[in-house]
């Protein structure tokens, strides 16, 4: 047999009924306007910080809801705090302030 090169890519899919969404749920406590969000895209599409810390709010989020919490944590690394997120959102969402929020509990659950 020849080799290619190539080899079948383990599944990625997950099963969102045993997801943990305890820092989910934690964070739309302190932040509401977390379950606002329609992941459209436009906090990313601005993002100054995006293109080269492959920073984007809409990915946080999901990130969390999907159960990947340290993907997100090591996401939110790259934020610069500019804002431009928060004034692009058409949900009207105080991005930097959810961004803040989540960089709170993080710290947090740290310690």
């Amino acid at each position: 047999m020849m080799d290619f090169g190539f080899s079948i890519s383990p599944s990625s899919t997950m099963n969102l009924d045993k997801v943990d969404l305890t820092l989910y749920d934690r964070l739309c406590s302190i932040e509401p306007d977390a379950r606002k969000c329609m992941a459209c895209g436009s906090c990313s599409a601005t993002c100054t910080a995006g293109p080269w810390t492959g920073m984007s709010v809409r990915k946080v989020l999901l990130d969390i809801q999907r159960g990947k919490d340290k993907e997100a944590a090591a996401m939110l690394k790259g934020c610069m705090l500019c804002g431009k997120c928060t004034m692009v959102c058409p949900r009207g969402i105080n991005t930097r302030h959810l961004i803040l929020s989540l960089c709170r509990i993080y710290g947090e659950d740290a310690k």
